[in-house]
């Protein structure tokens, strides 16, 4: 019987991550259609689309996959997605970004508020946390490709404002109109980075108890789990003992 039930449980989790890979997937399809409709569905000639292809891939995503989802917006099928963006307040005063593709914009906001409100938190005006971010290029790099030094002196020279290196890898920042370009620069030295996009980087982070730390954990949970909801960024810090709690 303990054979038999743990097979079910593996059954189980791989059901469960089979799930979540196909969230994700269907995430990726979205952001690679709306890049290749709203700009040229070739990659070498549209940096978005470029950057989804990049993203898709990180995560395994299949060729043909990718391709189904610029042949939609080739082929002009599939819904039309509004891109919303989403600004609150979590627990602690934390502020919260979130941007989605929608074909519904009223039922994305409802759910989404309501997420908020759950959580303690709360739905704020567009504009009402976002100055607390800076809008910039990121394009992440594994370790493997080279030392901390060498990533700086090619990020420097191809025009990139920051690095920021760690056990897990290389983070080059760059302003928004750099972005394509010191991807391409950085690419051609190092190869493919593992994610090129345009992010939302806190200013500064502020450190919550654990209380309210799992309250925000929970919400973003909740927020990334949408279907509508492409990204989420906060500006906030938690103790290393939640962190491992949480499973981080």
């Amino acid at each position: 019987m303990a054979g038999h039930s743990q097979f079910k449980n593996i059954m189980h989790k791989k059901g469960k991550m089979d799930a979540i890979r196909s969230k994700v997937f269907a995430k990726l399809g979205r952001e690679i259609t709306v890049a290749a409709k709203l700009g040229m569905p070739d990659p070498a000639m549209n940096p978005r689309l470029r950057a989804a292809i990049i993203a898709a891939r990180a995560e395994n995503m299949p060729k043909d996959n990718i391709e189904r989802a610029i042949k939609k917006a080739v082929g002009g099928e599939g819904d039309n997605y509004d891109e919303v963006r989403y600004e609150g307040y979590a627990p602690g005063g934390v502020a919260v970004i979130v941007e989605a593709l929608t074909d519904n914009r009223n039922r994305t906001a409802g759910e989404v508020r309501s997420y908020f409100t759950k959580a303690g938190g709360a739905l704020a005006e567009t504009g009402a946390v976002s100055f607390m971010f800076d809008h910039v290029g990121s394009v992440e790099f594994d370790t493997k490709v080279g030392s901390e030094d060498a990533v700086m002196e090619a990020a420097i020279e191809a025009g990139a404002d920051d690095v920021v290196s760690g056990d897990e890898g290389h983070e080059v920042i760059t302003s928004l109109e750099q972005l394509n370009d010191v991807a391409k620069a950085l690419e051609a030295k190092f190869g493919e980075p593992r994610k090129s996009k345009l992010i939302w980087k806190p200013q500064n982070t502020i450190m919550v108890d654990d209380e309210a730390g799992e309250k925000i954990l929970r919400l973003i949970g909740n927020l990334e789990d949408n279907d509508d909801v492409q990204n989420v960024y906060a500006n906030f810090e938690i103790s290393d003992a939640l962190m491992a709690k949480m499973g981080g």
